[in-house]
């Protein structure tokens, strides 16, 4: 049975919390100034209104 929108963006929002949380944790536990910059770049293009992205 094929994939109607409402399941696609569901998925979409699903997949998007789960990147977000794991950047989260990687952003936790990473020590190097450049690796964080690098993770922080890619949480706020994921999520630009996430509230680790606003630091």
């Amino acid at each position: 049975m094929p994939m109607v929108e409402r399941d696609r963006e569901i998925r979409k929002r699903r997949n998007k919390r789960a990147k977000v949380k794991a950047l989260k944790v990687r952003l936790q536990t990473e020590r190097d100034s450049k690796a964080r910059a690098r993770l922080m770049a890619r949480l706020k293009k994921i999520s630009p209104n996430s509230p680790e992205a606003q630091k």
